[in-house]
């Protein structure tokens, strides 16, 4: 007996892929020295302000989870508190999310 894969596992299963390969391509990202002069310069990408090294992160503006790439001009340097607000967002989501809440 065959099992056909229903359209929505399948794509799960893709899913689940592109995140493992691009969270690859994120770790190599990290250790290029581009990565090294971003941190360098310490200025988190969403909140402006300016933080040493060990308190920003690696951010997706496009998240992984919804289809972005670790590329130059998908990752940025962020705070720690300003990924964690930021979730599963887009930084266009994010903004009208911080509209919202101040209506």
């Amino acid at each position: 007996m065959c099992y056909k894969k229903r359209p929505m596992e399948l794509f799960g299963e893709k899913k689940v892929l592109h995140i493992k390969r691009e969270r690859q391509k994120a770790r190599e990202l990290r250790k290029s020295r581009w990565w090294h002069q971003k941190l360098m310069e310490g200025i988190c990408y969403y909140c402006q302000e300016k933080f040493s090294k060990d308190k920003l992160t690696m951010d997706h503006k496009v998240p992984l989870s919804r289809g972005g790439r670790s590329t130059k001009s998908n990752v940025v340097v962020c705070c720690k508190e300003c990924n964690n607000q930021k979730k599963y967002f887009t930084p266009v989501e994010l903004e009208l999310k911080k509209l919202k809440k101040n209506l």
